[in-house]
């Protein structure tokens, strides 16, 4: 049964996560565009869609906290203060140690690989796709 919630968790993890970076920003354009309903762009309608992206993500944002926390509990591991691990080398303790007590658990994983995604299709749409804004 845990071997079952583990991959629901990874699941949800997975959809939020892309969710953050697509769904999010597409929602509030369209929540955006039905709240001013007019066809041109207006400073009401941006901070719509601003503000929306906003509570959205902060709402995701949470919830892949709270993943992240059922994924510690079903597996066991302490939910404690984690240390950012680009702040290891200013304390004494080696990388060993550091890693038993603040390990990446496999939902943090998918975290990082769909911003790995988002950062990279982001990338080929700027270089290859979005063309150059100078005239000529």
């Amino acid at each position: 049964m845990s071997h079952g919630k583990r991959i629901g968790l990874a699941a949800a993890t997975a959809l939020v996560a892309v969710n953050i970076w697509t769904g999010a920003p597409l929602l509030a354009l369209w929540i955006g565009s039905r709240a001013v309903g007019q066809t041109t762009l207006s400073m009401s309608a941006v901070i719509v869609v601003v503000g929306a992206l906003a509570v959205m993500d902060f709402a995701l944002g949470a919830l892949l906290a709270r993943l992240n926390r059922a994924y510690r509990e079903l597996h066991g591991t302490p939910d404690g203060v984690q240390r950012a691990r680009w702040l290891r080398s200013s304390s004494g303790e080696s990388d060993e140690e550091v890693d038993e007590q603040t390990g990446i658990t496999p939902i943090e994983r998918i975290v990082e690989i769909c911003v790995y995604l988002a950062v990279g299709a982001f990338l080929v749409w700027f270089v290859f796709l979005a063309g150059s804004p100078l005239p000529g």
